[in-house]
């Protein structure tokens, strides 16, 4: 178990080195050796901790380029949004959401492109609404990272400003997840402690990642984040379909 444990953590540093590139895939990549290690009943809560700690790593790596009213407008409705999908995922089957949201992934790459053709421009009311759909689906699912990259690129922001805002987002999300999963009884404090040490890997990558996104131009920062939606539909749709 020691030598597993030491693998998750490795395994967290090139998450969180990814993650801190593109905005999300931590999870995806994270989730499964959890699972591995840890069953899937604990590994859900410890990766919401973990999650939390990547989030806040990112924001403190892009802290001067966040976007705080497209952070205001977005957690505002996501996160009451995450503790009322934490409440339903306790009765709903996550085979059919996963499922759903693996193709929304891979439909949301050409999807994307055409938006930006389309220039389109989304306001913070539009980021409130997403904030309301988004937030419950991360209370149900382990991730939903890549729905959110789409929407807040066509907001304007990339690159670091991409970054920091929808981490700040995020964790707002996710911190009421995990509070929803506490009251529920949900999440031991022994969860709490795996994924405080499994997060300490991640905000390492996240500030490893930071050198790497300074050298990207906005197009092959927007190539990398289609080939990772790819990535993240297909693992969903297996997860679903195992």
């Amino acid at each position: 178990m020691q030598a597993d444990f030491i693998l998750v953590l490795v395994l967290g540093l090139v998450a969180g080195t990814l993650g801190g590139i593109v905005g999300f895939g931590t999870s995806i990549m994270l989730m499964p050796a959890l699972v591995l290690v840890f069953g899937p009943r604990e590994a859900v809560p410890i990766m919401a901790i973990a999650s939390i700690m990547a989030n806040a790593s990112r924001v403190a790596a892009w802290w001067r380029e966040v976007d705080w009213k497209a952070v205001a407008a977005y957690s505002l409705t996501g996160a009451p949004a995450a503790a009322l999908g934490a409440a339903t995922l306790l009765v709903l089957p996550s085979r059919a959401v996963e499922a759903v949201l693996g193709a929304f992934f891979i439909a949301m790459i050409p999807v994307r492109r055409w938006m930006a053709r389309q220039n389109w421009h989304l306001t913070l009311w539009h980021l409130a609404a997403l904030g309301t759909a988004i937030g419950f689906l991360t209370g149900i699912v382990v991730s939903t990272g890549p729905i959110n990259a789409p929407f807040f690129l066509a907001y304007g922001l990339v690159k670091g400003a991409y970054l920091g805002t929808e981490a700040l987002g995020s964790l707002a999300v996710y911190a009421a997840k995990a509070i929803a999963f506490r009251s529920l009884g949900a999440l031991p404090l022994e969860a709490v402690g795996k994924g405080l040490v499994i997060g300490c890997s991640l905000v390492a990558g996240a500030f490893i990642a930071k050198r790497f996104v300074r050298q990207l131009d906005p197009q092959k920062f927007r190539l990398l984040m289609d080939g990772l939606l790819a990535v993240a539909g297909l693992t969903m749709l297996w997860a679903a379909w195992r």
